[in-house]
């Protein structure tokens, strides 16, 4: 990667696991509502929790692109997007997806 290269630079990157996860959410499934909770202070002491957290979260997602799926198939699209950010670090998903005007 070229120095110059502006996708080179880690500041025009998202930092926290919130930003990297909404970031991949909204461009891939261009949701009505998200909503994503850092959870891990409920978990500190328990298995997988870190100092700092980013380890544990509750996402809320609505999307069109849910439509004519079950819940596994959506939670696993969900899961294959954020695959990076589970190789990282984030320990557990709490995942509520819906189709919009879903409730």
């Amino acid at each position: 990667m070229r120095h110059d290269d502006p996708s080179s630079d880690r500041r025009n990157q998202p930092t926290s696991f919130v930003e990297r996860m909404r970031s991949k959410l909204e461009a891939a499934l261009a949701p009505e509502r998200l909503e994503i909770e850092d959870q891990s202070y409920l978990h500190a002491g328990h298995a997988g929790a870190r100092p700092g957290g980013q380890t544990h979260f509750r996402i809320k997602v609505a999307s069109a692109r849910f439509i004519g799926k079950g819940r596994l198939e959506r939670h696993r699209m969900v899961y294959a997007l954020l695959a990076d950010e589970i190789a990282d670090g984030v320990h557990a998903l709490a995942i509520e997806t819906r189709t919009p005007g879903q409730d």
